[in-house]
């Protein structure tokens, strides 16, 4: 899954896009790991849940819903399951700190390589460990139909003491780049945007040279939430599209949309100068290669630097049904696309999430290169 992605920089102009819908009204190298985190939308009620009692569909639960027996898992997705001594070691510390992972909730495929630190399943890697820590709990108030996430109406309160206790610990891995993502949070009168400040606020505090990204929701398009998030010390700030312009309502939870997001990204954008955004896109859902090229022309246009594309994998026969598993070549062919009309850094492959780990070292050479120049005017 995506969400919950895309950076920007100076270098880049604004370009209008429509305006942004009013917020609704109110009803996360010497590094052991490198915490990262994706921001999920999933709502209260899946919609997919309602298909259990529909009439049967060909090949499923519904329209959109059930396994495809015509499409078959090709060999370039197959995993091994995660093992090895880093692996056991990070999934007992995220335990003993009672952290939440999307790795774990949201059942990602590259939890073995990315614990492991890179190189495979089985622990050969580099070292960089990397998790994705979902700050505001486990429980998710949307309910997307690609997304593995639980849902509830009404999820636990937040945990007050979470900033603190969250910062301090992962302050205590010595970490030098950090990814906190969220679920949704439509029952917080601001979406969560708060906690996610005072969890950024507490990381500098404890490590001021730590690098921040924050993989969130969109806030219910509220800019006031996303402008407390981008003031509050964050370094790059991720939202995911999660597909293109025409699948948005079969893909995302209805209280998402297409403009609402490229909104919260452009309002991330402009609100701070310097400011990187980022953002993600799901292939294998039925889109069109000239649907793909507009939605990149559309982040694009608001300067969004960073975007990651991966292959959307069927969680159960309740989510949606994959329509294509899309070649290593054809994702090989995005990302030269992608850098060709601007994007600073593309990873795209069948694995790639939008907290994927592939793309961190060039993110945390991009955002110091980027406040190295905006503190040097004559740059």
């Amino acid at each position: 899954m995506f969400h919950g992605s895309l950076a920007g920089n100076s270098l880049f102009s604004s370009i209008p896009i429509a305006p942004s819908p009013k917020p609704r009204a109110r009803s996360p190298p010497n590094a052991a790991f490198a915490v990262r985190s994706h921001a999920v939308e999933s709502s209260s009620l899946n919609p997919a849940a309602a298909a259990v009692s529909s009439p049967p569909y060909p090949g499923g639960m519904g329209p959109h819903t059930g396994r495809d027996p015509t499409v078959k898992k090709p060999d370039w997705l197959r995993q091994r399951a995660p093992q090895g001594e880093k692996f056991a070691r990070l999934r007992e510390s995220l335990s003993e700190l009672k952290l939440n992972t999307v790795c774990v909730e949201a059942q990602c495929p590259n939890i073995g390589e990315c614990w492991n630190g890179g190189g495979g399943a089985g622990g050969e890697g580099d070292g960089i460990a990397t998790a994705t820590i979902m700050l505001l709990g486990d429980t998710c108030t949307r309910g997307c139909r690609f997304c593995a996430v639980k849902t509830s109406r009404n999820p636990a309160p937040p945990d007050p003491t979470e900033p603190e206790n969250t910062a301090r610990a992962i302050a205590s891995w010595g970490v030098d780049y950090i990814v906190l993502t969220s679920v949704d949070r439509d029952d917080l009168p601001d979406g969560g945007s708060g906690h996610f400040a005072e969890t950024v606020k507490a990381m500098k505090r404890f490590k001021p040279d730590i690098l921040v990204e924050c993989l969130t929701s969109d806030f219910r398009g509220d800019l006031e939430a996303v402008s407390t998030l981008v003031h509050s010390g964050l370094d790059v700030f991720a939202h995911n599209i999660e597909t293109v312009m025409r699948l948005q309502r079969i893909v995302r939870d209805p209280r998402a949309g297409y403009g609402q997001s490229l909104s919260v990204l452009k309002h991330a954008k402009l609100c701070k100068e310097g400011m990187i955004t980022k953002s993600s896109i799901m292939l294998g859902l039925g889109e069109k290669d000239e649907e793909v090229k507009e939605a990149m022309a559309d982040l694009r246009a608001i300067g969004v630097d960073i975007l990651t594309l991966g292959q959307y994998l069927q969680p159960t026969p309740l989510h949606l049904t994959v329509k294509e598993y899309v070649t290593p070549e054809k994702f090989s062919f995005w990302k030269e696309y992608g850098e060709s009309i601007g994007f600073s850094y593309v990873a795209s492959g069948p694995l790639v999430r939008s907290s994927y780990r592939a793309g961190e070292l060039f993110v945390q050479n991009l955002v110091r290169n980027n406040v190295t120049k905006h503190a040097c005017p004559g740059s």
